[in-house]
Order: C-alpha cells, then sequence, then structure tokens
C-alpha cells in the first residue's frame, strides 16, 4: 500500500502557479492515476501498467504534489482506495487525453501499414452470422494484407466505447449514432418480426398484428440489445407495457424458447433462422432497426477501412431485397 502523506490546501500561491504545474505533468504520472481509478487499488493498477506498485505510487504521489489536492482517499489498513472529489474532476479530463493519445498511436500504425497491417472490427450476432461472411470474402480478395481482427458482442451494446480510444477501427451497430466524436453510414434496414411456435394460433393470422395484439402477448426477447429497448418504447409510446417471460443474449436460445410456446419472440429478422420448420415468422409494422457501419469521425480512416465501408455498402444493398420479401415469403 502507498505510504501515507500530506497534501496541502491550495492557497492563493499554489493557485498562481497551477498552470505551470499543468505543464510539467508527465503521460505516466496521467496513466498511472488513470488506472488506479479504474482498478481501485495501487496493487492493482500495477498489474494493470505492468509496472511496479512503488512506481505507480510515486507518480501518483508526483501528480498530488504538483496539483496541490489529494485525488485518493487511503484509509489505513485498506487495499482500496477511492478517488476525492478533485480526483473525480480530473478524471473527466485525464480520461479524455489518455483515449486520444491511444487513438493517435492506433492512427500512426494504421498510416504506417499503408496496404498492409490490421483492421479491427467490432460485430455482434445477428451480422456477423448473415452479413460479415460476404463482406469478409470479398475484402480478403480485395486486400489480402490486411488482416481483419473481430471482437465480437451478443449485441452493439458497448462496442462503440472500443472505437473512441482507438481500440476498435470499425464496429457495426444501430442507428441513432450514440453521443461522442463517431460517425457512420447505414447499411440496410431490418424489420422486426414475431417467431411463434407452428401451432401457435398466432401463426394463422391473416395479416400484421396491431401493437394491440402485440401488447398481449407473453413476449421473449433480447437482455440488453439496443434493437430490443427500441421495440419496448415504440409498444410504450403506444400504450402498451411489454411483457417479457424471457430474456437471452443468445438468438438460437430466443428462437428455441419461442419454437417451444414458452411465448412470443419478438426480434429482428437477421436474427431468425428461417429454415427452423417448427416456427413461423409473422412480419409487423414496427419501425425496423437501422444497422449500420460507424468509426470516430476524428480519426485517420485508412484506404483499407474506407474500402471495407463500401464493400460492406454494396454487400448488403443485395441483402436488403430478401428482408423486403413479401410477408408469405416468410413463412
Amino acid at each position: 500500500m502507498a505510504a501515507d502523506y500530506s497534501i496541502p490546501a491550495p492557497d492563493a500561491r499554489s493557485r498562481r502557479v497551477l498552470p505551470d504545474a499543468l505543464s510539467d505533468l508527465s503521460l505516466r504520472q496521467l496513466l498511472s492515476f488513470r488506472a488506479v481509478a479504474d482498478e481501485g487499488s495501487f496493487h492493482g493498477a500495477a498489474d494493470a501498467l505492468d509496472y511496479t506498485q512503488s512506481a505507480v505510487s510515486q507518480h501518483v504521489m508526483g501528480l498530488e504534489t504538483a496539483l496541490g489536492v489529494r485525488l485518493f482517499d487511503r484509509g489505513r489498513g485498506r487495499r482500496t482506495v477511492e478517488l476525492t472529489e478533485a480526483g473525480r474532476l480530473l478524471l473527466r479530463h485525464v480520461e479524455t487525453i489518455t483515449d486520444r493519445l491511444q487513438a493517435a498511436r492506433a492512427d500512426l500504425l494504421a498510416y504506417a501499414a499503408g496496404e498492409t497491417g490490421t483492421l479491427r472490427v467490432g460485430v455482434y450476432q445477428s451480422v456477423g452470422t448473415k452479413v460479415l461472411p460476404a463482406i469478409i470474402g470479398r475484402f480478403a480478395e480485395a486486400w489480402p494484407g490486411v488482416e481483419v481482427r473481430l471482437s465480437e458482442a451478443a449485441s452493439d451494446e458497448g462496442l462503440m466505447d472500443m472505437v473512441e480510444p482507438g481500440k476498435l477501427d470499425l464496429t457495426f451497430g444501430v442507428l441513432p449514432l450514440p453521443e461522442g466524436p463517431f460517425a457512420g453510414v447505414e447499411l440496410m434496414h431490418d424489420p422486426f418480426v414475431l417467431v411463434t411456435a407452428k401451432s401457435s394460433p398466432l401463426a394463422g393470422l391473416a395479416g400484421m398484428p396491431s401493437l394491440e395484439l402485440i401488447g398481449e402477448q407473453r413476449l421473449i426477447g433480447f437482455r440488453s440489445c439496443r434493437s430490443t429497448k427500441w421495440v419496448e418504447s415504440q409498444l410504450r409510446a403506444s400504450g402498451w407495457e411489454p411483457n417479457f417471460v424471457f430474456r437471452s443474449e443468445d438468438n438460437g436460445t430466443v428462437q428455441a424458447m419461442a419454437s417451444a410456446g414458452l411465448g412470443t419472440a419478438i426480434v429482428p429478422l437477421m436474427a431468425v433462422d428461417r429454415s427452423d420448420p417448427t416456427i413461423a415468422v409473422i412480419p409487423t409494422n414496427l419501425e425496423p432497426r437501422r444497422i449500420a457501419l460507424m468509426w470516430h469521425r476524428d480519426r485517420y480512416r485508412s484506404p483499407a477501412s474506407r474500402a471495407f465501408v463500401d464493400i460492406a455498402l454494396d454487400v448488403c444493398a443485395g441483402l436488403s431485397a430478401d428482408l423486403a420479401a413479401p410477408p408469405a415469403a416468410l413463412a
């Protein structure tokens, strides 16, 4: 544990010299400070940074001394620390600084690689199954020197958090864009459908179900997917509180529960295995999810990254026709 010591309260003189103190801060001090804040302890920060614990302690002590404020509360006998109010204030700025530096490093690596190197792409279940194979096949043929490295997730939740610090170059996601320095291009619309057991009375429904009928169902859906939240908001806006009896992050599990008669799944069409003979797929009038490729708007975009987006647009234009098939073709 770091040694206890006193940080003087900032007086008028320390406030006058603070700009000079800020110019003397080092990146290692900032990285150590953020790591301690993220890990909640000095030993955890040391492990995360592959520094010694004494080095982390010295970096944070130097930062506190230069700024004239205490950044962490260190209780005697505790292995964990907590940010002070000053620490929380500083952390907001340090997160931005370190994220941008990591993004700058990623930009320079991408620039130096040229037509070789690695393109890091975020992808979630339904896109990974239905869209990605065709894109990767064409991209690999056109850019044989570039390795596509995937970061896979059950949904698009969290993938954009990896774009800002440069951990991903691109990610598939769902519009609208989240808040932040992001840009993107819409690839296609993916309509919402109901999935029921073949024997369900809904399977013989003539026409599309009303929002009232959907709101009356025992629903099955995804746990954290932004698409499910979008459906829920549409139902609530129409005065119906959705009754979800089962949630999962896995497309196959959601479909299997609907097939078994547990309830009615409400999912994007691309999440459905339409070759399953035990289910019926029923179109709806719900607004579709809008699938997109997204990136950091201020970062360097390599030629390979731009080419990946162009190929994705071309591939998805063909897939859109299949997803827009008439209702009878979905059953």
